[in-house]
């Protein structure tokens, strides 16, 4: 009898042990992690929400936070808009990034999104990530983080892209500008990354030199003066990098494509803010776009001091980007392909 009964809570707890097994593999298969280690990144918890339609964010986040993990020992939590049904990554599903209360542990948000409308008690953990003075990278399609059109009732429907409660919504207010247009001609004008000489000495361009960015420089109409510009865009004339600048009123200003600025949410607390038009996956092909990236996440962290001019950003395994546009994603990819090999 003893022996019969010690058998079946050997066998209860063994039907339990396997129902949470499978429910925490449910749940972390909506999402990867790159558990992060020694280096200068130690002991901090990075998470990258992504989700755009047209560049790739999906393919471009997972590599940098490889690198950030590997090569310099971040942790690195990397979210993706899911299809329910399948599994599968679907930067079509504007409402579905599990994962997000990953937020609430981090200690800087990476956000590359386009359009998204979570549901509120999704979205809260964006915002009280937002309002708690903790850094924050924006890149792309981030000036238009959010869109509500669904739900223009809920509490945070000022995070809206175009509006004018909280005038251009996330993006003007948190990055420093909102959606204004294609500056350059879309697919057929590359952009050239330009140092700001003024602030050629920032630690975020420590060993960056060459940016050449397929994508289009974006219009920028907003971005104060509180902001410090780092890298001009150029507009080329073609998709080459060895393509000479357009002339004419397109380069006369210069667009900003990598700027600084700080943040002040509800906590009365200011957040070091990077904010970036460049970003499609095949931008982050440029190696110094990718260190500008590690060091602007050294910088935002506090370890501006540990930035290296020739720290490693070599990709972690292999990168073959898809080239941008809309559907272009690849199909039947899952959040657990982009696991460390």
């Amino acid at each position: 009898m003893k022996n019969l009964l010690s058998y079946r809570s050997s066998l209860s707890f063994s039907i339990f042990t396997l129902i949470v097994a499978s429910t925490i593999g449910i749940q972390a298969a909506d999402w990867v992690v790159y558990p992060g280690g020694d280096g200068a990144g130690k002991g901090k918890h990075i998470v990258f929400v992504t989700g755009d339609e047209e560049y790739r964010s999906e393919e471009g986040m997972p590599m940098l936070a490889k690198i950030l993990s590997v090569r310099h020992g971040f942790k690195c939590t990397v979210l993706f808009s899911i299809n329910p049904e399948t599994g599968e990554i679907d930067p079509n599903n504007q409402v579905n990034i599990p994962g997000i209360e990953n937020l609430d542990s981090a200690d800087m948000m990476v956000i590359f999104t386009r359009f998204r409308e979570l549901p509120d008690d999704k979205m809260k953990h964006v915002v009280d990530f937002v309002n708690s003075g903790k850094p924050i990278m924006g890149l792309r399609t981030a000036t238009h983080a959010f869109n509500y059109r669904r739900n223009p009732e809920s509490p945070y429907a000022h995070y809206h892209h175009n509006s004018r409660e909280w005038p251009g919504g996330f993006g003007q207010q948190v990055l420093g500008d909102t959606w204004i247009s294609h500056h350059g001609h879309h697919k057929k004008e590359a952009t050239r990354g330009l140092i700001n000489f003024e602030h050629r000495n920032h630690p975020i361009l420590r060993g960056v030199s060459d940016i050449f960015a397929p994508t289009d420089v974006y219009g920028i109409r907003n971005l104060g003066p509180d902001a410090d510009i780092l890298v001009l865009g150029q507009v080329l004339e073609g998709m080459k990098p060895e393509d000479k600048g357009v002339n004419g009123k397109k380069n006369n200003p210069m667009m900003p494509v990598v700027w600084t600025r700080s943040f002040i949410g509800e906590s009365g607390k200011a957040s070091s803010v990077i904010g970036t038009t460049l970003g499609a996956s095949v931008d982050l092909e440029s190696r110094d776009l990718r260190r500008l990236l590690v060091n602007a996440c050294y910088w935002a962290l506090g370890l501006e001091n540990r930035i290296e001019a020739d720290s490693n950003v070599d990709y972690v395994g292999e990168f073959h980007p898809v080239f941008y546009g809309f559907n272009g994603f690849v199909k039947g990819v899952k959040p657990s392909d982009h696991e460390l090999k």
